[in-house]
């Protein structure tokens, strides 16, 4: 009987201290698990009034979730008595492991997080980026989605967008229309070039400030070449482009001006 009310006690005083642990390792995961959602909440509150993109949100609160979790469960265990150490290098390894063999992602992930927070452009802005140029369809985790002029539907990974150049034709009011005009030689340039700036101010679209720009350009064998260069907002470029090139043809031919040939001088020698 004494050793049986012995073992009862010994079991007693086991069955307590382990119920004490399970009790402890209950209370410790649920104030946790909350502590772990109060940091969540507050990285979305103060994300979303930086106007972080919602999808980069998700993505930074699901990890942050994850290696929290990871971190109260090892706490957890080490407070049973559990050896984490080796658990933690097994962590250690996979996540090793799964950086070397996801660092081209990983890099598109933080690219992309950069594009999002400095906002070079924005969806709808026409840009050459990565090599290619067109409007901006979405900026993803990973990549941005470009159609380009002839409507061809591209992805470009985000660590190529922004380690390249990056040029936004939307970012600014207008831009310059580059057109080009060739003059015969015998034609009087400087009424050529007035025309021209009077005609080119009539195209629609063409901004009056700043006022199109004619001057020449350079000269080749056939004559002058005249830069002509009228300003439009980007969304009226190619519109300007091709209109304001009927109309340098158009008024140069009404206006009587010659049309530029090339020619060549022959000089012979009678012997």
């Amino acid at each position: 009987m004494e050793n049986a009310a012995q073992y009862q006690q010994l079991f007693v005083t086991y069955a307590t201290a382990i119920g004490t642990k399970i009790l402890a390792a209950i209370f410790f995961w649920i104030v946790g698990r909350w502590l772990i959602g109060l940091v969540g909440r507050m990285m979305k509150s103060a994300f979303e009034k930086q106007k972080v993109d919602p999808s980069l949100i998700r993505y930074i609160g699901s990890f942050v979730a994850v290696t929290l979790n990871i971190v109260l469960v090892v706490a957890i265990l080490g407070y049973f008595g559990v050896q984490t150490t080796t658990f933690a290098a097994l962590v250690a390894g996979i996540g090793l492991a799964v950086g070397a063999a996801w660092g081209g992602l990983l890099s598109n992930l933080a690219a992309g997080g950069f594009l999002i927070v400095l906002r070079p452009f924005k969806v709808g802005d026409f840009v050459t980026a990565g090599g290619i140029t067109g409007t901006i369809v979405e900026i993803g985790l990973f990549a941005t989605t470009i159609n380009t002029m002839d409507n061809v539907h591209t992805l470009i990974g985000n660590a190529k967008i922004f380690g390249d150049t990056i040029q936004n034709f939307t970012a600014n009011p207008f831009r310059r229309v580059e057109l080009k005009c060739q003059l015969s030689g015998s034609a009087d340039h400087v009424a050529a070039m007035q025309l021209l700036r009077e005609k080119l101010a009539t195209v629609p679209n063409v901004l009056a400030e700043p006022a199109v720009e004619v001057e020449i350009l350079e000269f080749n064998l056939v004559g002058p070449v005249l830069a002509v260069r009228p300003f439009c907002h980007n969304d009226h470029y190619w519109q300007v482009y091709f209109d304001g090139n009927r109309t340098i043809r158009e008024s140069l031919s009404a206006a009587g001006f010659p049309a530029p040939m090339p020619s060549q001088m022959l000089l012979v020698h009678n012997q």
